[in-house]
Order: C-alpha cells, then sequence, then structure tokens
C-alpha cells in the first residue's frame, strides 16, 4: 500500500473511498474530560439525648417512638441506663390510655379482628397503639409472623402505630419490656394500647398482668378439641368473643357463644364486680366491633367507680418491680465471671449422674453468694 495515501487525520463521512473503512475520530487525553458529580456521603445519624427522646416522644414523632422503644429493649447496659432515665422522664405523661389484653387459639383472626376494630377506633378520633407480640425465631431470635405486614390499612392510618416485637423466648408470650414500651405509647398520647399475645394455654397469661381489660377471641367448632386449654385461658378473661361469626358459620357461633357462657358460669371472675360474658363478632363483617367498644368502655366505668381499675394498676407496677427484679438477678448470676468459669464443669458432673442437681445448684448458689 502507498503510505502517502494514508490520512493521518479523521476523514470525514463520504471522503477516503479508497479505504475499505473510516477511521473514527477518538478522544483526545488531553481534552478536559466531563467528570461524575461527587455525592457527598451521608452523615452519621446524631445519638439522641435524654431530651432528644422526651421531646420526640411527647411530640408524637414516629420515628423517635420507634427509637424510644428499640433503645428500651436493648439488653446493653449503656442503653438500659438511658431507657430508665427516657422513662422517669416520660412516667408522668403516662397512665391515661385503656390497656386491652388480645389473645386467642391459633387462626382465630386476632390480627384481622384488631386491625378492623383498631381502624373503627382511629376513625372515631382515638390514638392506637398494638403492640404486636410475635414468636420468636430459635435460630435469628427475631419475630417470625410480622404482624405489621398483617395489618396493612391500620399501619398506614396515622392515628396508628404499630409495633411488632418477637417474645424473646419470654414464657408469658409477651416480650419482658412490653410494660415499659405501653408506657412510651401512653406518654405519646395514644389512648388506646392493644397488647396481642402469642398463642393461649397456662403459660401465656403474663399479659393478664399488664393490662385492664382482658380479651379472648375463640372459633366456633373448637369444643373437645380446646377443653385442654378453655380453663386455663378462660379464667383469665374478662370477656370472650367467638370470632367469624358471618354466613353460614353464624349459627354455629352462636352455639358456640352459648357453651361458653356455660362454662364462663362455673368460673370465678378475674375482676372483681365484672361477670365475663361470650359475644359472637366478625372482623370480617365488622359485626360485633361497635359492641366490644361499648363493653371496654362499661367496664373501665365500672370497675373505676369501684376502684377495682386503680388497684389493679398498683398491684401491676407492685409486679413489675419485682419481675425487673428476678430478671435483674437472672441477669447478674449467669453474667459472673465465676460461675462462668464453673458452669460447664457442673453440667458435666450433672449430666454423669455424680451429683444432683439440687446440689449442684447450692454450689452455683453460694459460688455467687461468696463472689
Amino acid at each position: 500500500m502507498d503510505n502517502n495515501k494514508i490520512k493521518p487525520e479523521w476523514i470525514p463521512e463520504g471522503g477516503g473511498r479508497e479505504y475499505a473503512s473510516r477511521v473514527v475520530k477518538g478522544v483526545s487525553t488531553e481534552e478536559k474530560q466531563e467528570k461524575a458529580p461527587i455525592v457527598p456521603r451521608s452523615p452519621r445519624r446524631r445519638r439522641l439525648n435524654v431530651s432528644d427522646y422526651v421531646e420526640g416522644v411527647l411530640s408524637r414523632n414516629r420515628t423517635v417512638i420507634a427509637q424510644a422503644i428499640t433503645l428500651v429493649e436493648s439488653n446493653h447496659p449503656a442503653h438500659m441506663e438511658l431507657a430508665q432515665q427516657v422513662l422517669k422522664a416520660l412516667l408522668p405523661y403516662t397512665g391515661k390510655s385503656i390497656r386491652i389484653g388480645i389473645s386467642g387459639v391459633p387462626g382465630a383472626g386476632k390480627s384481622t379482628l384488631i386491625e378492623n376494630f383498631g381502624t373503627m377506633l382511629c376513625n372515631q378520633g382515638n390514638q392506637v397503639a398494638v403492640l404486636a407480640v410475635d414468636p420468636s425465631s430459635s435460630i435469628t431470635g427475631g419475630s417470625i409472623l410480622g404482624d405489621k405486614t398483617r395489618m396493612e390499612e391500620l399501619s398506614r392510618n396515622p392515628n396508628a402505630f404499630i409495633r411488632p416485637s418477637a417474645t424473646g423466648g419470654t414464657l408469658g408470650g409477651v416480650n419482658r419490656k412490653t410494660r415499659e414500651t405501653m408506657l412510651i405509647c401512653e406518654a405519646a398520647g395514644y389512648d388506646v394500647i392493644i397488647v396481642e399475645t402469642v398463642g393461649v394455654g397456662q403459660n401465656e397469661v403474663t399479659v393478664r398482668s399488664m393490662v385492664d381489660f382482658f380479651l379472648l377471641i375463640m372459633l366456633t367448632g373448637g369444643g373437645d378439641e380446646l377443653q385442654g386449654i378453655k380453663k386455663g385461658i378462660m379464667e383469665l378473661a374478662d370477656a370472650i368473643f367467638v370470632n367469624k361469626a358471618d354466613g353460614e358459620n353464624k349459627q354455629r357461633a352462636l352455639a358456640a357463644k352459648s357453651e361458653f357462657n356455660r362454662i364462663l358460669h362455673f368460673l370465678h371472675p378475674i375482676t372483681e364486680g365484672w361477670a365475663p360474658k361470650a359475644y359472637i363478632c366478625s372482623a370480617f363483617t365488622g359485626e360485633g366491633m361497635a359492641e366490644m367498644w361499648q363493653l371496654i368502655n362499661d367496664f373501665k366505668e365500672k370497675t373505676t367507680v369501684s376502684g377495682v381499675f386503680g388497684r389493679r394498676r398498683q398491684k401491676q407496677t407492685l409486679d413489675w418491680m419485682y419481675t425487673m427484679v428476678e430478671d435483674y438477678l437472672r441477669s447478674s448470676f449467669y453474667n459472673n465471671s465465676e460461675i462462668k468459669r464453673m458452669l460447664p464443669g457442673i453440667e458435666t458432673v450433672v449430666l454423669n449422674g455424680e451429683i444432683s442437681a439440687t446440689m449442684a445448684a447450692k454450689q452455683l448458689l453460694k459460688t455467687y453468694e461468696d463472689h
């Protein structure tokens, strides 16, 4: 090829027909390159102090409320100390709500009922906080059911606040910090606090020790297969509502209502001066929701006049104090360095049958007391 025909410059389109291909103009390294804009790094969220938490909760800042609840749920020593300072400042603003515990057999439709019931209350101008206590995963320790995802309509209501929380393995089916969470919600101005508990049974009754009104949700056709748990949970209820009383199921619901009323007649009422009864409702159609709210208001009015409402709140506060003492002692015991050191050996000799469990416990407690 004749080198004289090679042109070093770019040949415009239509020129240089002697070449099979044309040279495309490149980008000069000397040309100023357009630089991508530098996105500033987001600043780290400022740590809130006691005043920040208190002001945020009292102004019903939902973000700060959620952060305050996370704070009281933390087991970090520094967080626990800060949480107690926040709660101390919020205490004068608490105690003005009606606390409702709701439990029931699996599949009874508790979440649907709470969503419809809570939406009705919100539409009436009430401020509703729902503390949905979920079972804990044995692997992650987190919530399994995720009740907030099952109350989509209520969670979007500006008058509602939903907080799902894992039980953390708590025997009573209620997170051990649920009481403190209730105080935060009350200080924020929520006048109806609903605590949804996990399952039913003799061990799932801790909620009774922290609420004013305990509501049990039952199903139709739950006769003989539920006899094992009926008495244990029914004797703690202030009212029973048979859910899903709609369509062809309504007659069965009425029959179940009569059966439960018969059982309640032979049980000693949990609340002095109040006779619990069974009713029917349908979370699907909304039937019974207004009656449920009227019943709760009648309960509060009657027990307030008799003094039972105030005495129950006082007893619950003392029970809370003793529960916190037990929690502290348990934590202090297992975090003791000497106990941690000797515990594996003690477990081994107990498993090998060399000493009894009672003797091992005495040795551990003696070591704890001496250190």
